[in-house]
């Protein structure tokens, strides 16, 4: 395996690294070092800031604000973001629905709705789970009933990311119960956050953090226009929004710079002398830098083939969940004790935390706690299994 990129690449990449210096202000470089779950001002500020470099979706077409780079020099840019410790942008919009509008919008939709998601002025949320529908997505039950015009929406959403900075929900829901949802009988609807029949309620995860909510769905109604697509085409959107979900939850761009600070975690915990608890963190990050090359080499080889073989997808899933789990493991046994503090999301704004060569302590024990959820989040790993079993090898 030859991960070794041709010298464009590598130019391409200092151009970038070039640009980037001293662009991520010092203050949110730190709180993406340390916090579990970014600010809401951050995510906008630096949404704003690539916006005005023109890299705010990189990954998209070029006719609809992306760069019209390749694949693999997005993966590059993404590198470089990740190792200058910026904010990884929310995904709901740039990620998830921005590509469903321009691929099955209208054009209206596309010319209102896209310039706020490149600016990050509109920030959004997924209304998928619900409390008895998760990785099963097919037995979701929040109705959208037509009533002239309009639709009205009734239903519950749960494990909702970032629904308290949302401005608009897109929301799977149920046009047709006459029918499965596989045969037309979901479909695709936006939803503003501030409309009196929406109530949002914060979920603590076991990290104390706040970033995933239930909302509830009272008599919301909308214009049939918010529809977004075909109506009954939902569940195809779905398929189509949880591929790119998954292959861009590999997080690779992360995971490498994370074992960058593994490694310098392990040289100031353990310094040059030998001694068992060194030899065992050595070669617990080896095997770590083993499989986070085989995890990108996969990664790359889907995104430059753009394969969208549910199958694979699901595979890196797996894979990359797992390692984000293992990776937070090492560090949190790194520091020991330390890895029992306890900081609150409001210590982050404080000055007096430990400096070097514990800085990368505070934090740690809660991104460790709340990866737990990786391996569920996206559709459980469980259930990715039963889609390769069943998509691969025809189970």
């Amino acid at each position: 395996m030859d991960l070794t990129f041709a010298k464009e690449d590598e130019d391409f990449r200092l151009e970038i690294r070039e640009a980037l210096r001293g662009l991520v202000p010092p203050d949110m470089a730190r709180r993406t070092r340390q916090r579990v779950h970014p600010t809401k001002a951050d995510l906008k500020l630096w949404n704003r800031i690539l916006y005005d470099r023109g890299w705010s979706v990189a990954h998209w077409p070029k006719e609809y604000g992306g760069t019209g780079w390749s694949p693999l020099q997005v993966h590059i840019f993404e590198e470089e973001l990740a190792a200058a410790d910026a904010p990884f942008l929310t995904y709901f919009g740039p990620r998830l629905v921005g590509p469903l509008l321009y691929t099955f919008g209208r054009e209206e939709q596309k010319r209102d709705l896209i310039p706020d998601i490149l600016t990050g002025e509109t920030l959004w949320c997924q209304g998928f789970s619900e409390p008895s529908s998760g990785s099963d997505l097919a037995s979701a039950r929040t109705s959208a009933v037509r009533d002239g015009a309009s639709y009205v929406i009734n239903g519950q959403k749960i494990w909702t990311t970032e629904a308290h900075y949302a401005d608009r929900m897109f929301c799977l829901v149920r046009t047709d119960p006459s029918v499965p949802a596989q045969k037309g009988g979901f479909s695709f609807v936006m939803l503003p956050m501030t409309d009196p029949g929406v109530r949002v309620r914060p979920i603590v995860t076991l990290d104390e953090g706040h970033s995933v909510n239930e909302v509830f769905l009272e008599n919301v109604r909308i214009p049939a226009s918010d529809i977004i697509g075909e109506e009954g085409r939902g569940w195809d959107y779905t398929k189509f929004m949880l591929a790119n979900e998954r292959i861009t939850n590999a997080h690779v761009p992360r995971a490498k710079r994370d074992l960058v600070l593994l490694k310098e975690i392990a040289a100031s915990e353990y310094g040059a002398s030998p001694s068992a608890a060194r030899d065992e963190a050595r070669r617990r990050i080896a095997q770590l830098e083993m499989d986070l090359d085989g995890l990108e080499w996969s990664v790359l080889r889907e995104i430059i083939n753009g394969s969208k073989n549910p199958a694979i997808a699901s595979g890196l899933k797996i894979v990359a969940s797992e390692l984000q789990q293992r990776m937070t493991d090492l560090a949190v046994d790194m520091i020991g004790a330390r890895g029992r503090i306890f900081y609150g999301e409001d210590d982050f704004e404080r000055n007096d935390l430990p400096g070097n060569p514990g800085e990368y302590a505070p934090g740690l024990a809660a991104r460790q706690l709340f990866l737990r959820a990786t391996t569920i989040y996206a559709g459980s790993n469980e259930i990715q299994r039963g889609i390769i079993a069943k998509q691969q090898f025809g189970l």
